[in-house]
């Protein structure tokens, strides 16, 4: 029998009625440092981050993000 981990969120936030989670509430959560780390780790996760931010936030600094996602390919 598979159980189910469920965390408890106070800090979501609503936008043109979608619901958002921050990270900040995200490591605030039980293991949630090593949850975050580990999640970053992952190359995939760091382009999918640099995209999203392109496409919803018109000051997104790429120059920024382009040290950020070099940094992770070493």
């Amino acid at each position: 029998m598979t159980k189910k981990k469920t965390v408890e969120v106070k800090d979501i936030f609503n936008e043109d009625d979608e619901d958002f989670i921050s990270l900040t509430a995200m490591l605030k959560s039980k293991d949630g440092s090593f949850f975050i780390s580990d999640w970053l780790r992952n190359r995939n996760t760091v382009e999918f981050l640099g995209i999203w931010e392109a496409v919803y936030h018109p000051d997104f600094n790429y120059t920024e993000f382009g040290t950020i996602r070099n940094f992770k390919q070493h």
